[in-house]
């Protein structure tokens, strides 16, 4: 009888973690107005050289990581089209996250929540910029 009670409290914590955690995409404020960000409020740039999947490998991923679709069941918060919502697969076989159809990525100098440091910028053979909620690149 404990053993069963264990095991639907753990159950309980379970679900309720899962209920509560950040969507993958969410809408914030920024000095360019609305934009996206991952759940923990980091921005998010789409670049210009991406075709559908990404261009962006060794010495690019590292100045620029990819984001990775968290684990579970992918979600947008308010203000964001679901529909807008998918990943691309890049080679190593991890799930990258995208948003109207642009892979996204962090810039490795932005180090905490709501910072946008490299917005407008030209690296390795294309133009990094943040993205509306619409899916539109601020230019």
């Amino acid at each position: 009888m404990k053993l069963l009670a264990a095991v639907l409290a753990a159950l309980a914590l379970v679900t309720g973690a899962q209920a509560e955690r950040p969507p993958a995409l969410k809408v914030g404020s920024s000095s360019y107005g609305k934009v996206l960000f991952d759940g923990r409020g980091f921005v998010l740039y789409a670049f210009t050289r991406d075709k559908g999947k990404s261009a962006c490998y060794g010495a690019c991923a590292k100045a620029w990581p990819p984001y990775f679709a968290p684990k579970g069941t992918l979600s947008v918060g308010a203000g964001l089209k679901r529909s807008l919502l998918g990943t691309v697969t890049r080679r190593n076989g991890k799930r990258q996250v995208t948003y109207a159809g642009k892979p996204l990525y962090y810039y490795v100098g932005d180090t905490r929540a709501g910072q946008i440091l490299c917005q407008d910028v030209v690296e390795y053979g294309g133009r990094w910029l943040i993205v509306r909620p619409s899916g539109k690149l601020v230019r």
